[in-house]
């Protein structure tokens, strides 16, 4: 005889290890609460603490994701400003060539 295998949601799951995370009731009620098996709740439980590393993990990459963009923009500008800046000394020397001449 064949088992279906049963499909919860994100949701769920969130919730079921949140419950087992507190620590407020025992595997065991919530898994008679719940009608998980205890090795599941378990198991999403170690993957509900493994999952808040890396949140904050991600908080870290995405701030120095953003410091990395604001140099770059950083950069182009001053590269920007550099051309302008050369260009206006390039013309600025020709009109007092211009004008010497005259």
């Amino acid at each position: 005889m064949t088992q279906i295998k049963k499909k919860y949601s994100n949701e769920f799951k969130a919730q079921v290890a949140l419950s087992a995370l507190r620590e407020e009731y025992t595997v065991s009620s919530l898994s008679s609460q719940y009608g998980v098996h205890p090795t599941q709740i378990n198991q999403w439980k170690r993957q509900a603490l493994s999952g808040m590393k890396n949140i904050f993990a991600d908080k870290a990459n995405k701030q120095q994701h953003n410091y990395d963009n604001h140099v770059k923009d950083l950069h182009a500008k001053i590269g920007q400003l550099t051309v302008e800046k050369d260009f206006l000394v390039y013309a600025s020397n020709r009109l007092v060539a211009l004008r010497g001449k005259k």
